[in-house]
């Protein structure tokens, strides 16, 4: 872990990264490719020490409230976010002032910040988006090592959904011959009727392999799948997405699941309920003595 100063906080989307660089060991994870400049080891969490000064001044001067979102290049619930709470004081802020939240997570930690979650979406819209990958509990440690499995976040779903918190799930990546299997589509899309989730983004079976998580990517596949790499350079070569030969039957069966139990399943149209900031009304008690 290390400090560093930022000049800024917000993207043109209103997005924002507390943290750079992650420690859930994702074998597959994008944020390792080397066209995002990270001029640290990846596991080496950079931290923005005045993160939070930055986004109070950001936010009282911003003239129309809107969605704040984080978590699209690091997962902001890192084990270090016990110790800095970066989080939690953003939420805060947020929350003061009256602005709406989005998060891509996979750690059970933003069960923690609940209370911060439910009083934002008490005014606004709080959407929490969960990334589920693979069903078997075995494999997903294998996948993603450092972070609870797909049976736990699919427990944290339900106690989002239990508190009135909407949730959308990102099936993303689905691996070729590893889980781009109809049991693990199965399996994430019944966690996924039983949370009642919004929605569910996924932009096809398979993945994408840029310079610098490519490499990564492979030398995990020859320890823990010998020879699979092999395969995948001789099928895919160095092309960026990276399909499975399973795409268009998967991807039927999961157009038909989200279809027959009312999952909106068009990205455009989540990606549209994410960004669009909505006020709720207030209704005042009236006492009748």
């Amino acid at each position: 872990m290390h400090f560093v100063e930022s000049k800024n906080i917000l993207s043109a989307k209103n997005g924002m990264n507390l943290y750079r660089g992650c420690t859930h060991g994702c074998i597959y994870c994008d944020s390792r490719s080397k066209c995002y400049q990270m001029n640290h080891q990846f596991e080496d969490i950079e931290v923005k020490s005045n993160a939070i000064e930055l986004l109070e001044n950001t936010l009282k001067r911003k003239r129309k409230k809107c969605m704040i979102g984080t978590g699209s290049m690091t997962d902001p619930y890192l084990p270090i976010e016990t110790e800095i709470c970066n989080v939690r004081k953003a939420l805060e802020i947020i929350d003061y002032y009256g602005f709406g939240f989005t998060v891509i997570t996979k750690s059970d930690l933003i069960l923690r910040d609940l209370d911060l979650l439910k009083k934002i979406n008490e005014k606004t819209k709080c959407v929490v988006q969960m990334t589920l990958t693979t069903y078997d509990e075995d494999l997903c440690r294998k996948l993603e090592p450092n972070v609870c499995t797909t049976k736990r976040r699919a427990e944290v779903l339900n106690v989002l959904q239990d508190n009135g918190i909407p949730t959308v799930v990102w099936l993303s990546p689905i691996l070729p011959f590893i889980n781009d299997t109809l049991e693990n589509i199965e399996g994430i899309i019944n966690y996924c009727v039983e949370a009642k989730v919004y929605g569910i983004i996924c932009f096809g079976m398979g993945l994408t392999l840029r310079d610098g998580n490519r490499e990564y990517f492979y030398k995990k596949l020859d320890v823990l799948f010998p020879n699979l790499s092999n395969k995948y350079k001789k099928l895919y070569s160095n092309n960026y997405i990276v399909n499975s030969t399973k795409n268009l039957e998967l991807m039927s069966y999961f157009y038909k699941r989200c279809n027959d139990n009312g999952i909106v399943c068009d990205n455009d149209k989540i990606f549209e309920y994410l960004n669009t900031f909505e006020e709720k009304p207030v209704f005042e008690q009236i006492s009748f003595f």
